[in-house]
């Protein structure tokens, strides 16, 4: 069997209050990519739009689940982040720590500090202070968007790292 050839697209977060997910993102350094998910026939503006029933039911999603949403990104590119807000759908919080499922997204960080100063002083809650392992090789610090979904931000030492697990990437 040939292996796919897969690139990322997206990650999806599914959030209570998309007006204020925006605004949290934006705190991170995310800004709009688009202002609607042309498939779902979904937008940031006006009332939640009912979601096409073959989108919905690809997704899992009862006929006629209505909805509003933006994907945003960072200046690097992919992945993109699509938030929805769906009507009347409660996001359900992350798995805990160490069991199976969605755990965190990670964004990479060239100040871990500083940029953990400056959330901090923005209102962003944090669950750890910037930590790193006894090598060196990275240091990380874990907050939390409006809806619990944990962010992990790392700061990586590439310079620290065996030339062996580089050459693997």
């Amino acid at each position: 069997m040939e292996t796919p050839r897969l690139s990322w697209g997206h990650v999806n977060l599914n959030v209570r209050d998309l007006e204020r997910s925006i605004a949290f993102y934006e705190a991170l350094g995310f800004s709009e990519f688009l202002p609607g998910i042309a498939y779902l026939g979904i937008s940031r503006s006006g009332p939640p739009a009912a979601i096409p029933d073959a989108c919905a039911e690809a997704l899992g999603l009862a006929p006629g689940t209505r909805a509003r949403g933006c994907i945003l990104g960072l200046p690097a590119g992919f992945p993109m982040l699509d938030l929805t807000a769906y009507e009347g759908i409660e996001p359900v919080a992350a798995a805990s720590a160490g069991a199976p499922g969605w755990e965190r997204i990670c964004l990479a960080s060239r100040d871990l500090d500083g940029d953990v100063a400056r959330l901090v002083d923005a209102g962003v809650p944090f669950l750890t202070e910037p930590a790193g392992d006894p090598s060196g090789l990275a240091r990380i610090a874990v907050c939390t968007d409006p809806d619990g979904h944990r962010i992990e931000l790392i700061e990586i030492a590439f310079e620290r790292w065996p030339r062996a697990a580089l050459a693997a990437e």
